[in-house]
């Protein structure tokens, strides 16, 4: 079992950054594919970004691609996702998630985290 905790978030204006955190425990998170997906008010959740197992390879939504940046340090047991140039329709619970590949079923999942981007 993989347990995810979210933290970092808050309320930011336009324009700035955050990072949030997701720190695993429980077993390694070295071989699991991670991943951050976001739920904003009434809409469905979506696919933010993920990252391989090293961390050499990233790939990113286009709604985020370019302000958006996934990194991990699997000696901490821990995901990033740094998010610059915000906006307020990145307004969401941000939620990471593991699983051993990519795919569309992810295994484990964070309890999330608010993000909000005032305009």
């Amino acid at each position: 079992q993989v347990q995810l905790a979210e933290s970092g978030g808050g309320l930011v204006q336009a324009g700035g950054s955050l990072r949030l955190s997701c720190a695993a425990s429980g077993r390694t998170i070295s071989s699991y594919v991670m991943a951050w997906f976001r739920q904003a008010p009434g809409k469905e959740r979506e696919f933010v970004g993920r990252i391989s197992w090293s961390g050499n390879i990233t790939y990113y939504a286009d709604s985020v691609k370019g302000r958006f940046t996934i990194s991990r340090d699997n000696v901490k047991n821990t995901v990033y996702l740094q998010m610059n140039s915000l906006k307020p329709e990145d307004t969401a619970v941000y939620y990471c998630a593991a699983n051993p590949v990519a795919g569309n079923v992810w295994r484990y999942w964070g309890q999330g985290a608010q993000v909000t981007v005032s305009s």
